[in-house]
């Protein structure tokens, strides 16, 4: 694989089980860039340990008065120049390419699940996580998989000059070939406490990100109640736990570096006072003793790629532990994963046209009708929805989750894990008969769409923000006119740069940080009414709107949906009223089914949840229907 080819068009099935089994399945799938790269560092390293032999021939070549020979030794160090320059060169091309192209595939894999987990990703792993999983821990794993070959051709250059200075001065030889396992081996015992404390370092690093993260997203919340100079004091706190731990992390790392520069300088004037020595003594020429010192001056270069590949495994392993952990994670409980993979012939999407059922709560949503669904739990809703759309909380994060707070060290989704997971054999959610579990992902996110309480809009021009998968039934304008968004294109129109006529080419901020809550939440649904999905479920999606709109927006879904089956969980009576059937859910099944003012009249349990009813005002028995159906009905005509 070479850069040009990126991306990949199919990364492949990780070896997610651990770290380590996970760097591996990555050097596996890079055997043919490793091989080049091995391949060219031999050939570099190879001149780099011949350098040192060709000079003590041309010292042997002088002292013996050979000019012949002389000049066979220059056009040999000739060769080895030409054989060090090439080598380094195509080793340093072929090694870049296997980082970049290591990096890409895992990039490509996190995108994958993030794409197939959606909302339910953050709940189960830190945001600030995924952040350092999908930056800086890519690039670490992406440096040890290029560093292998490097390692392994700077191994076959120390074994190589090892081996040739026993037969060109076994005396020097011997010594080197006794000192260099002990300096290579000498760091090892420091490498447990370096790669704990660079662990430290990662672990606060990213809680001062998750910290400054959210202190951005908050800013105007924080400047309402005046609490940035708190959240501020909390970040330099953050921030000099961080400085700290990587003050003690580069301290120990100093110390391996050091032995690594102080055990070869040992090793070279042993080597020298020895070599002098046996000069002097007549048992060695001088040409043996500067071809050994030029030796052991020269494995100082292909000994610093030994601490590189104890730096790069000892940094890469949490990295790859935790890519491999958000890897890991799957969209629906063990069971149902175990069943699908055993299947041999996929399963086909329902014919259009049919009811959404969820047997674990009993709500039926029966095809082409707008069904509102009142949840007395905000969480549940936001549940219910996942499981409509066919991707809940797996078991198996809610047991790691849960394993974490026992062991004292929660992850941010261990609150609420239990009560998100689904049972392991939960029924899934069957459209037309056909479970959305056992479809393909993809087939099963164009028919069930999904949009919760809280929509993100990405940054760029409003045109690109509607430019998704789409039936073509539904134009932009009849969206955003449904959507009751006139006033956000207005506003959109106003901000924009001189020259920008069309309000579909002004520009929305990352995230749609410059409009209001209610803008973005109209805009969000605006984009999930032109998908036109066959089946739309909708979480409190008038939650930020002033009532006036909420009703035009009711009239305009339930109008623009006509014929389309349509789900919306909310507790707003002009929503609840443009439904054709209303579904109350209490304690987590269906209580009543009906029309919203059938239900008014006859379901105390429904009244509370939408006219906020206290315990007391239902026991002196709630407000009078006729003057809650006169206040809606004011409410209707004004709108």
């Amino acid at each position: 694989m070479q850069i040009s080819d990126l991306p990949y068009p199919d990364p492949g099935v990780p070896d997610a089980r651990s770290g380590p089994r996970f760097l591996l399945w990555l050097g596996r799938g890079q055997l043919g860039g490793q091989l080049k790269s091995l391949c060219w560092g031999m050939l570099h390293f190879t001149g780099v340990a011949a350098l040192p032999y060709a000079v003590g021939l041309g010292v042997d070549a002088v002292v013996d008065h050979e000019p012949n020979r002389l000049l066979l030794v220059g056009a040999l160090l000739l060769a080895i120049g030409v054989a060090i320059s090439v080598g380094d060169s195509m080793l340093h091309r072929t090694a870049v390419t296997n980082w970049i192209t290591a990096a890409a595939r895992v990039q490509q894999l996190l995108a994958r699940k993030t794409a197939e987990l959606g909302s339910a990703l953050t709940r189960r792993v830190a945001a600030g996580e995924v952040v350092a999983v999908s930056t800086g821990d890519v690039e670490k794993i992406g440096w040890f998989v290029e560093a292998v070959s490097r390692f392994l051709a700077a191994l076959f250059s120390v074994v190589l000059v090892c081996v040739g200075l026993l037969f060109f001065a076994p005396e020097l030889g011997v010594v080197v070939a006794i000192g260099v396992p002990l300096i290579a081996l000498a760091p090892l015992p420091l490498l447990p406490r370096a790669t704990r404390r660079a662990d430290v370092q990662r672990e606060k690093a990213g809680k001062a990100t998750e910290l400054a993260s959210d202190t951005v997203a908050g800013l105007r919340v924080l400047r309402g109640i005046g609490g940035e100079e708190l959240f501020l004091g909390r970040y330099r706190e953050a921030s000099q736990e961080v400085r700290t731990a990587a003050v003690r992390s580069a301290r120990m790392w100093a110390l391996i570096s050091a032995i690594q520069v102080v055990l070869p300088g040992a090793l070279m004037i042993t080597v020298v006072w020895y070599g002098a020595t046996l000069v002097s003594d007549g048992r060695i020429a001088v040409g043996e003793l500067v071809a050994a010192f030029s030796a052991v001056a020269t494995l100082l270069y292909p000994l610093r790629h030994f601490q590189e590949i104890a730096m790069a495994y000892s940094f890469s392993r949490p990295s790859a532990k935790r890519a491999a952990r958000v890897l890991s994670l799957n969209r629906t409980d063990a069971v149902a994963a175990t069943e699908r993979t055993a299947r041999t012939e996929p399963v086909r999407a329902p014919a259009p046209g049919g009811d959404l059922y969820d047997p674990r709560t009993g709500l039926l949503a029966p095809a082409g009708r707008f069904t509102a669904v009142v949840c007395g739990d905000p969480d549940l809703a936001g549940r219910l929805a996942e499981r409509l759309g066919g991707h809940p909380m797996d078991e198996a994060a809610a047991s790691d989750a849960g394993a974490e707070a026992e062991a004292g060290a929660p992850s941010p989704a261990a609150t609420t894990a239990e009560t998100t997971a689904d049972p392991v054999g939960a029924p899934s959610v069957l459209l037309g008969g056909v479970a959305l579990d056992e479809l393909d992902l993809d087939t099963a996110r164009t028919l069930v769409l999904v949009q919760d309480k809280d929509p993100v809009l990405l940054s760029g021009t409003l045109r690109e923000l509607f430019d998704v998968p789409a039936s073509g039934a539904v134009d932009s304008a009849a969206a955003l006119d449904a959507a009751q968004c006139a006033d956000v294109l207005d506003a959109l129109l106003q901000s924009a740069p001189d020259g920008v006529e069309d309000p579909m080419d002004a520009r929305i901020t990352e995230r749609g940080r410059s409009l209001s809550g209610g803008q973005r939440q109209r805009l969000a649904l605006a984009r999930s009414l032109v998908t036109d999905p066959e089946v739309l479920v909708l979480d409190e999606p008038t939650s930020a709107v002033d009532s006036h709109t909420e009703a035009r927006i009711a009239d305009g879904v339930a109008a623009l949906r006509a014929g389309r089956t349509t789900v919306v969980l909310a507790s707003s009576p002009l929503l609840l009223d443009r439904a054709d059937r209303v579904v109350l859910i209490d304690e987590g099944t269906v209580a009543a089914v009906g029309t919203h003012r059938d239900l008014l009249r006859s379901e105390p349990r429904y009244r509370a949840v939408v006219t906020r009813e206290t315990d007391e005002e239902q026991r002196l028995g709630g407000l009078e229907l006729t003057e809650l159906e006169e206040a809606l009905t004011e409410i209707e005509e004004s709108a």
